[in-house]
């Protein structure tokens, strides 16, 4: 199984972009795979954008994602800062 997190670009500096999945937590991702722009959403799987995602489907997935952490880790935020 895979698990894949959705993004927001909000930097793109050749080949890397610089992508915020909110909450907080920002990384450098390889968009080499895609035709991004920055504000488009990805889909990011281990470090690299796999899916453009539109703006809808992308905010409902980080909701989720948002949920599910926050019920396995009710005490503890630290999650979002990784």
């Amino acid at each position: 199984m895979c698990l894949a997190i959705p993004g927001k670009i909000l930097e793109i500096n050749g080949q890397t972009a610089r992508v915020d999945f909110g909450q907080g937590a920002t990384r450098e991702v390889d968009v080499a795979l895609v035709d991004v722009e920055e504000g488009q959403y990805v889909l990011v799987h281990t470090g690299y954008a796999i899916k453009v995602m539109d703006e809808e489907e992308a905010k409902v997935s980080l909701d989720i994602w948002i949920e599910i952490m926050d019920m396995l880790e009710p005490s503890s935020k630290s999650w979002r800062g990784v």
